[in-house]
């Protein structure tokens, strides 16, 4: 055993070559897309799971149940069994004739489609805990480019609003699904706010445990408790001729919050958008106005139409009263956020927490950031597309604008009690 080798060698100096090696780590791309795939299959994995049972009958996502389950309460079974499920009411029918209207009398969604609670899956269950997953009880139905955004994000600083960020389209879009699809967007909402985060910080190297710690933590519990409200924006609703009906059949106690903001300046930020997505698209002048030198504004220009908020009005009025709105003014959202959020808070019923203490003016931007956002300790601004400097517009263009919206602005302040200060 202890035999030399020529040249004053043991037997067993073997060199290190011919030993054999531990294989060497994965690099780290290959290490962070294993991690990636493990994600991808616990996210599946609890997105099947949760389902299981329950996604092909929609009342098996009663955790996200509607805002009352007392007024929602499905009806007892008669002697002869259950009551039959029927079918999502189809869109209400509306008339071809300019001004028409979305049939009256529209009975809610739960009435019309009485369900019976599935059990849900014990992982369901779990997210739910001693909350629960409700449909919108207030909604931001417009106006777009009027702030919508920028009140959505100071509202989620408050521990009793639950929203969620992305626009759902529902109302004006998506009808045709259902309010069982309608439903499942809190929960599927949820999902993907996690599936975002834990493959941000996979990517950006955290250990998967801690990953999947935090953000399960963080975005895969909004649950909803007594006296917290569940909310969503879509400025699009409210020059939706439809939207009025169909909110009210899900809910008519919904409440109604609209940004609206001088339409002169709304209509120039519009264009704006347009321009940063489509360069070649004509000047504002153009597309404002049918004739210029005659002044006939083009009514039928979106931006332009959309700045028409007492026609809009007129059409929510018919389905809801006055007291289930509330309009905020986008202007005083950028020079006092903290006294408009508190006539908002009031408006929701909630405890006035959100103040100035939370905001700070962005000067580069030019309006109000928080210094500490929702689930973060980090100051948040609103994203590169808020704040974008307008295109230079010909002074006579805009007097000729609010000439034009002067009659329609007034007729508002009548119908809102408010005079927004516009002309």
């Amino acid at each position: 055993m202890g035999q030399r080798l020529s040249g004053g060698r043991s037997c067993l100096d073997v060199p290190g070559r011919l030993l054999p090696q531990p294989p060497p780590p994965p690099p780290p791309v290959r290490r962070r897309l294993a991690l990636l795939f493990a994600m991808l299959c616990v996210w599946l994995y609890l997105l099947v799971y949760s389902c299981a049972g329950s996604c092909a009958a929609a009342p098996g996502l009663l955790l996200l149940g509607s805002g009352s389950r007392a007024a929602h309460a499905p009806p007892a079974p008669g002697p002869d069994g259950p009551p039959p499920r029927l079918p999502f009411p189809a869109a209400p029918a509306t008339q071809s004739a300019a001004g028409g209207e979305v049939a009256e009398g529209a009975t809610s969604q739960e009435e019309q489609s009485p369900e019976t609670p599935d059990s849900p899956s014990p992982i369901s269950s779990f997210f739910s805990g001693s909350g629960s997953k409700q449909l919108p009880q207030a909604i931001i139905i417009g106006v777009k480019k009027g702030g919508t955004r920028a009140l959505l994000e100071f509202l989620r600083v408050h521990p009793d609003v639950r929203a969620v960020g992305a626009e759902p389209h529902f109302f004006d879009r998506s009808y045709d699904k259902g309010l069982a699809w309608y439903r499942r967007i809190w929960l599927l909402a949820s999902f993907a706010s996690f599936h975002r985060c834990a493959l941000g910080r996979l990517i950006a190297g955290s250990a998967f445990q801690g990953a999947y710690d935090v953000c399960f933590q963080r975005d895969l519990m909004p649950r909803t408790l007594d006296g917290q409200i569940t909310m969503e924006k879509t400025p699009s609703y409210f020059v939706t001729r439809e939207a009025p009906a169909r909110i009210s059949a899900m809910s008519k106690d919904t409440k109604l919050l609209v940004v609206v903001r001088d339409p002169v300046t709304r209509a120039v930020s519009d264009y704006t958008q347009t321009l940063s997505k489509r360069p070649d698209i004509p000047s504002f002048e153009s597309l404002a106005f049918r004739n210029r030198s005659a002044g006939l504004v083009d009514r039928s220009w979106s931006a332009i139409q959309i700045g028409l908020y007492a026609e809009h009005l007129e059409r929510w009025l018919r389905h809801f009263p006055a007291r289930q709105m509330l309009f905020v003014s986008g202007e005083r959202l950028v020079r006092d956020p903290a006294g408009e959020l508190g006539r908002v808070q009031d408006f929701l019923g909630l405890k006035r927490i959100i103040s100035d203490k939370h905001f700070y003016f962005n000067q580069t931007k030019g309006f109000p950031c928080l210094k500490k956002a929702e689930g973060s300790g980090r100051p948040h601004c609103l994203g590169k597309t808020k704040g974008r400097p307008h295109p230079e517009i010909d002074a006579q263009v805009l007097r000729q604008l609010r000439d034009f919206y002067r009659p329609f602005n007034r007729k508002f302040y009548q119908m809102t009690g408010h005079d927004f200060g516009w002309d």
